[in-house]
């Protein structure tokens, strides 16, 4: 489950992997700025996402799994704690949402280095 979340989050446009805290937690970043965070333990994986207050209030009370970020603004990250019941594409969506989020909070100049490496990319 934890390498299948680090893949999809990877696979996000000029996502990168961070160890700025040492071995634990994982941080994926955009352009300097981190969308999520993860640790493992005992099979469990914990994912902390960045989401828009309101939503993040609504995940919270439709899903036991989800609480507000651990060691985060409570207001703006929820952490999830995922196993396998917890549904893949609903953790994606979410982590499609924090990127999102982060991406559109980079300067103008930073979205548009980033589109254009990536449409250089495509060619």
């Amino acid at each position: 489950m934890y390498e299948k979340v680090v893949a999809y989050g990877l696979s996000k446009k000029e996502a990168i992997e961070d160890y700025p805290f040492g071995p634990e937690p994982l941080v994926l970043k955009v352009g300097g700025k981190v969308f999520a965070l993860l640790r493992q333990a005992n099979g469990i994986c914990q994912v902390s996402l960045k989401c828009d207050p309101v939503i993040a209030e609504n995940l919270r009370e439709q899903n036991e799994a989800i609480k507000p970020g651990y060691h985060l603004n409570k207001k703006h990250w929820n952490t999830v704690t995922v196993d396998s019941t917890f549904p893949l594409e609903d953790l994606y969506s979410m982590i499609d949402h924090s990127y999102d989020l982060v991406f559109k909070s980079l300067t103008k100049a930073q979205r548009e280095a980033i589109t254009m490496r990536i449409r250089a990319t495509d060619l």
